[in-house]
């Protein structure tokens, strides 16, 4: 990033050279929070679709790692562009991954792990 020029003045003296370390610790908290929605997910599966919820902890991470991805788009373009993409890929596998667990509770078939979503956090 050309120092003489910050999108967001004095955030950037401080963000901008962590950002990306920021980046993967969301990351690694968001396959974590996977993995406890996942057991959640599937204890209350018994219940009913209405039983099943989002883990908040995901649903915080899914949004700081798309405005993350952004915010670094802005410090490094070439890399922040590739983790912006994958971001937000990720975010799209997450939501269509929680409404299929929904319908497999909804049809009573077994919950399956949400592998897409895994192998997106992982390309990530």
């Amino acid at each position: 990033m050309d120092p003489s020029v910050t999108l967001f003045g004095p955030v950037d003296t401080y963000l901008a050279p962590v950002i990306g370390y920021v980046m993967l610790v969301l990351i690694v908290l968001n396959m974590v929070g996977r993995g406890i929605e996942y057991n959640r997910i599937a204890s209350r599966a018994e219940e009913g679709v209405e039983a099943i919820s989002r883990n908040p902890l995901r649903v915080a991470t899914n949004f700081l790692l798309v405005v993350g991805g952004f915010y670094y788009l802005t410090v490094e373009r070439h890399a922040g562009m590739i983790v912006s993409l994958l971001v937000v890929g990720l975010f799209l596998t997450d939501f269509f991954e929680f409404e299929s667990r929904k319908v497999e509770a909804r049809q009573g078939w077994e919950i399956e792990r949400p592998w897409g979503a895994i192998g997106a956090s992982t390309v990530a």
